[in-house]
């Protein structure tokens, strides 16, 4: 090994959390290594958010031809998907996304240190031929997809959300094991590409959604585009033309099987067990979401590694929070986001702010709004879906919501907004609802609400009630 490179910051890891740590870093300082082992250009950009969402889209662009006759637009069945195009459509995509994220470490230098890291002491980290000494060390190795060890003899007939879009292919027939937001989005592109889907999940509702009512909404609404079986443990087999999928009730023959049943934080060989801090039975140390610090040590871990918040903007929250810390004296210690995230599905699934099954029914109170008698969503032939608000029974401050339902993300974005505010049901009763819009449902559940609140001023435009007519709600 080489003699020992001294430095204030080492950063482990080039993913998205990595990269936000790194760009507050080089505000501070110059005197950095970045490590990172294996691909760069982030889980988001090479096999996450961006393929996927280019898959989703071609999926929903060539359903859409099942709504057309109702738009007295005829001729939509004579449509076909070709899904090599598809797929390699994907990977154009992937491909630019990439290039753009490398261009955060190309100008790196030696300064980029491509190597397995592993901690060896509190501040000392061995990095292939490299033993680097840092003041503070930021860790952000992210997590790689879960698949069972009985499920690997069935080799490349087990997919991955690593490995879908490298297929230039799919079979005709495909079973998805986990109906989290993965599982779901896939599940739903592929079967809207005319391919047979098996869905299988060991809970009892999916997409993790905690309100039963949304849960069931949800279900009923994909159910009908393909098989869903909730509350199955699968076993895999071989069979004479594919993989046999077993549970108690059934059993069903696919070509290959996609796990998508969680990721595991990278956390193996990562010398965690060095710094003498408590490790519970997953090998993970207890960390500060509000200064991403291990314990009283000199270490970050930032991103999906720490298990806490695997989404996009919240990795990339940590990175920043822990190049912050990285590079001051005295702890800095920010405030969190409000929880916000959706399920890229047709209708789209989310959640924001706190969820059902954390508040107390006692103290709430629930407003909700279908959307199959809305009337933007029955122009756009999107009227399906349900949403439900919760608010504070002492004095109607908006805390949460679930939904299934059309352009969900964008309601959860204004609904992330107004619950960081503090703001009341009656407060955005006095906001403008454009007509016709979907936002227009959200307005129904919030006077819902309201009915149970004590009546505002006369003068305030927040009790304008509904004309009870549906083409002006």
């Amino acid at each position: 090994m080489s003699n020992i490179e001294r430095v204030d910051v080492a950063i482990v890891g080039a993913g998205t959390a990595g990269l936000a740590a790194l760009r507050e870093i080089r505000k501070r300082t110059d005197d950095f290594v970045l490590i990172n082992a294996g691909s760069y250009g982030t889980t988001c950009a090479r096999v996450g958010c961006m393929p996927s969402k280019a898959l989703i889209a071609a999926a929903n662009a060539f359903h859409a031809r099942t709504r057309l006759d109702e738009f007295g637009i005829r001729g939509g069945e004579a449509l076909v998907a070709d899904i090599p195009a598809v797929l390699h459509r994907v990977r154009v995509l992937r491909d630019h996304f990439v290039s753009g994220v490398l261009k955060a470490t190309e100008d790196l230098g030696s300064r980029n240190i491509a190597a397995h890291a592993r901690l060896d002491g509190p501040n000392r980290l061995i990095a292939g031929e490299h033993v680097i000494e840092a003041k503070r060390i930021v860790l952000a190795p992210g997590s790689s997809p879960i698949v069972p060890e009985q499920w690997r003899a069935f080799g490349d007939r087990i997919i991955t959300s690593d490995t879908l879009f490298e297929q230039k292919d799919l079979p005709r027939r495909i079973g998805v094991v986990g109906l989290g937001a993965i599982g779901v989005e896939i599940a739903q592109a592929l079967a809207r590409l005319g391919i047979e889907v098996y869905g299988f999940d060991g809970a009892d509702r999916i997409a993790g959604v905690s309100d039963e009512r949304i849960a069931q909404v949800a279900q009923d609404l994909l159910a009908q585009e393909f098989a869903i079986h909730l509350g199955a443990q699968v076993e895999l087999a071989e069979a004479d033309d594919g993989i046999e999928m077993r549970w108690d009730g059934g059993n069903v023959v696919v070509d290959k099987v996609i796990a998508s049943v969680g990721r595991r934080p990278n956390l193996k060989g990562l010398g965690l067990d060095t710094l003498g801090v408590p490790l519970d039975d997953k090998g993970m140390p207890e960390v500060d979401s509000n200064t991403m610090r291990i314990g009283d040590t000199t270490i970050f871990l930032a991103g999906d590694a720490n298990g806490q918040r695997p989404l996009l903007h919240e990795g990339a929250d940590d990175g920043h929070i822990a190049g912050l810390n990285a590079t001051s004296e005295n702890p800095i210690h920010l405030s969190r986001r409000i929880p916000l995230s959706v399920v890229f599905s047709d209708p789209q699934i989310a959640s924001v702010g706190q969820r059902a099954g954390e508040l107390n029914p006692r103290t709430i109170l629930t407003g909700e709004v279908s959307f199959a008698r809305q009337g933007r969503a029955r122009t756009m032939q999107e009227n399906y879906g349900l949403l439900r608000l919760y608010a504070a029974r002492e004095n109607g401050r908006l805390l949460g919501a679930e939904m299934v339902a059309p352009a969900a993300e964008h309601m959860g974005h204004l609904l992330a907004l107004a619950i960081g505010q503090k703001l009341t049901v009656h407060d955005l009763l006095r906001m403008p609802f454009y007509h016709p819009t979907l936002e227009e449902g959200l307005r129904t559940a919030l006077r819902m609400i309201a009915r149970e609140l004590p009546p505002c001023s006369i003068s305030d435009l927040a009790g304008c009630g509904p004309i009870g007519v549906e083409a002006l709600e």
